[in-house]
């Protein structure tokens, strides 16, 4: 058997060193995917927590604090995470809740949390599909017998920007601590 010539030798070594590293974007088109992957990722991140929302128009009338509450279930905003959201900041605030549907559950609670929202659909960066986003949001806790103990809304920025994208509970969270405590962050 015959040996290669030096040239054809190195070549062919060259080639299979350039194959062994495991990061050559010329041979392989996996880093570059991996770098696309990597920027969907950070962006992700960063959409979700863009821009901290504030409450605004805040309306508290000092009553004692609220340990449990009921959540009137509202038909007309349709944000999947919206109530969960708001359970979640309830729970961080030492607030106990439970979910009902309107007109029932009247005589198990005597605080009531009732709820508005504006949801718009738009397209994402980095994004194919359109996805629902809150827009605006109005609370309001009122006692059993109807009076208002506390009110709070959420309104997205004029120029919208990233924090559009910013997730619910993100949006929500001052809202409920203003509704709860009477402070707007």
């Amino acid at each position: 058997m015959r040996a290669l010539p030096r040239p054809m030798r190195a070549a062919l070594l060259a080639t299979t060193a350039a194959m062994a590293l495991s990061g050559c974007g010329v041979l392989s088109p996996l880093p570059a995917w991996e770098l696309v992957k990597a920027t969907g990722t950070a962006t992700s991140t960063a959409l979700a927590t863009a821009a901290p929302a504030k409450a605004s128009n805040t309306v508290h009338h000092g009553d004692a604090p609220v340990k449990t509450l009921c959540i009137e279930y509202n038909r007309n905003a349709p944000l999947e995470d919206l109530v969960p959201a708001m359970q979640a900041e309830l729970r961080g605030q030492g607030v106990e809740s439970r979910v009902f549907e309107p007109g029932t559950g009247l005589q198990q609670c005597g605080v009531w949390l009732r709820y508005v929202a504006t949801i718009e659909w738009g397209v994402p960066p980095m994004a194919s599909g359109y996805r629902a986003n809150l827009s605006a949001a109005s609370l309001s806790l009122h006692r059993s017998d109807g009076t208002l103990l506390a009110s709070s809304s959420y309104q997205a920025e004029e120029n919208f920007g990233l924090a559009r994208w910013a997730g619910t509970r993100n949006k929500i969270a001052p809202v409920v601590k203003a509704l709860i405590t009477g402070f707007e962050s």
